[in-house]
């Protein structure tokens, strides 16, 4: 079924559809156009939510657990989804909307040839039948005139009265009239002939392949549609499979989310090391209390029935080792030399051990809670962001491991990347001495001077650190053998335990305790016995250090001495001269060798 056969006088119908036509395609392609603007906006707001919600933190400082890597897996998605819906936005914009606007831009020339051609076709048979329809009007107005001559030229030839001369002028009128009358007639007859053949020829020849071809122009619009259509569903198809991909990747970072994990990370991070704090002994402030006889109680002796308090367990002692596990003094970052730790009562602690409470235990509490004040504040300030030291003494004992450990492995990378640039200048310091026409080969030498510093001054800051990391190692390690229970974790002198376990800044404010006369009854174990300590190790001095404060021992840079007793966390090592003069040393200044075969001794190199 043809256009031209069946709609052989619809041209102006079929014009208008073919209009529509285009038209209904350009409406289409402007669909499409809204569609991948939408898939632009869709995807930009995808980026824009990934990226509000991507961490902006160093990798160092991103949290391990396995729910935030999870949900960065799930971002890392969705920004891949993101980019999913942009492929389909410029798929769309080149294969369906870009190629249907160029179609329409064909069909528009292509229909305007044609309806050109057929009002051109129309206009010729237009003109033939003009052309006809003058011939036939001339020839029947001859006939009419040639009619009017013969009823003349009959009246006259009837009429006696009428001259010849006049029946002959009638008769040459009507020989003239009749003449025109029959030329008239031939070309009216040559006209319609002319006129039909052209006709047949419009209608059979001109006009159906007019039609024919915007009956193909038309349904090459529909077929062009139709495969749009399929890209249009074809562009998303082909995305799906990779969008699957990435709900898969979504799905597969929600499984791994492992509580168990999490909760070990909770613990790596936070770890402290330090052991909980023991049971607060029982005081008995009653033992001076006298007893009258309206008690209706046996009286007894002074001295007798009273609970001593355990000098190794005084409230003094309880009260810093509960305060000792939020934190302590930060320790002064070590120098050339570091400086020496303050101990404020060191002369004291040398031969003694501070009284837990002297004959006023009221006093005595009220003190210690006036000394608790400032260690909450510095704790608070050490929360709030106080400046970290080098060797992060400031962090309890774990941390303190993890940080070394990874400023090691930092410095040992900083390290090999220098050596590798000396042998490089060595290299090519020799390339330069075996052809010195590429170049001076002193050239090179303060460069590697420089790297050699370099080398120098990271390899100090290795074992320095390295220094650190085997004390900390050490304490952990022997904390079990040394501290059996809470309380012995400021087993140590009154005075000792001030660098440690004071919480301000501020060393006026460490002790606020009246002085108080010892009390030879409460002393510690460890000065009881009058008898030289054992040799745990030997040490030797870093640096040289002045020991003016009584209690510390005098020693010069490379002595060597003999290490009587550890360093229990606040930054002092006991040790004796050869000479048999004792005496607190920094730790920091010396470096230490246990004895492997001593009794819970640990080699700190």
């Amino acid at each position: 079924m043809t256009w031209g056969t069946e709609l052989w006088d619809q041209f102006e119908n079929l014009d208008k559809h073919t209009q529509w036509g285009i038209d209904f395609l350009e409406r289409y392609a402007k669909f499409v156009k809204e569609r991948l603007e939408i898939e632009q906006t869709y995807a930009k707001q995808l980026r824009n939510l990934v990226k509000k919600y991507c961490p902006k933190r160093s990798k160092d400082d991103e949290p391990r657990f396995s729910s935030c890597m999870s949900f960065y897996s799930i971002l890392n998605e969705l920004n891949d989804y993101a980019g999913q819906r942009e492929v389909v936005a410029e798929e769309m914009g080149h294969n369906v909307y870009g190629e249907l606007m160029r179609y329409s831009q064909d069909l528009k020339s292509e229909r305007k040839h044609h309806l050109q051609e057929g009002r051109k076709a129309q206009q010729y048979l237009d003109q033939c039948w003009k052309h006809m329809d003058n011939s036939k009007k001339k020839f029947e107005r001859e006939c009419k005139e040639a009619e009017k001559s013969q009823i003349s030229y009959d009246r006259l030839d009837n009429d006696i009265n009428a001259t010849k001369s006049e029946v002959e002028k009638a008769k040459s009128q009507l020989y003239l009239r009749t003449h025109s009358a029959d030329e008239s007639k031939n070309e009216y007859a040559a006209q319609l002939q002319n006129f039909n053949g052209e006709q047949w020829k419009h209608f059979n020849v001109a006009i159906p392949q007019i039609f024919k071809n915007l009956q193909d122009m038309d349904e090459r619009r529909t077929v062009k549609l139709g495969e749009t259509y399929r890209n249009f569903a074809e562009v998303e198809r082909r995305v799906v499979p990779i969008i699957s991909k990435c709900l898969e990747g979504m799905v597969t970072a929600a499984k791994a989310v492992d509580q168990r994990k999490d909760s070990a990370i909770v613990v790596e991070s936070f770890k402290s090391g330090f052991e909980p704090p023991g049971d607060f002994p029982f005081e008995d402030y009653s033992q001076n209390l006298s007893r009258t006889g309206s008690d209706n109680t046996i009286s007894t002796p002074k001295n007798e029935g009273v609970v001593k308090p355990d000098p190794k367990h005084s409230i003094s002692k309880a009260a810093k080792n509960k305060l000792w596990l939020f934190g302590k003094k930060p320790k002064s970052p070590p120098s050339s030399p570091p400086p020496a730790p303050h101990r404020p009562d060191l002369a004291t602690a040398s031969h003694c051990q501070a009284p837990k409470f002297a004959s006023d235990p009221i006093a005595f509490c009220l003190s210690e809670l006036r000394t608790v004040k400032p260690r909450i504040a510095s704790f608070r300030g050490l929360k709030r962001g106080a400046p970290s030291l080098e060797d992060f003494s400031h962090l309890p004992p774990e941390q303190r491991r993890k940080r070394l450990q990874a400023r090691i492995d930092e410095l040992s990378k900083e390290l090999q990347k220098e050596v590798d640039q000396r042998d490089a200048l060595n290299k090519m310091k020799d390339v330069y001495e075996k052809n010195p026409q590429m170049g001076d080969p002193q050239s090179l030498q303060p460069k590697i001077s420089e790297t050699m510093c370099n080398m120098e001054k990271l390899r100090s800051e290795i074992h320095k650190n390295e220094s650190w990391l085997s004390e900390v190692e050490g304490k952990v390690s022997t904390r079990g053998d040394r501290r059996p229970s809470a309380d012995v974790n400021h087993h140590t002198p009154h005075g000792r335990e001030s660098p440690e376990g004071s919480y301000t800044d501020d060393p006026s404010q460490e002790h606020r305790s009246p002085p108080h006369q010892p009390d030879p009854r409460q002393f510690d174990d460890e000065f009881d016995n009058d008898d030289p300590l054992p040799v745990l190790g030997h040490c030797k001095a870093l640096y040289s250090f002045d020991g003016q404060n009584e209690g510390t021992l005098l020693m010069k840079e490379d002595d060597v001495l003999y290490i009587i007793e550890e360093d229990k966390g606040d930054g002092w090592t006991r040790a004796r001269k050869q000479s048999g003069e004792e005496g607190y040393v920094p730790t920091s200044y010396v470096e230490i060798a246990m004895e492997k075969n001593s009794k819970g001794a640990v080699t700190y190199i």
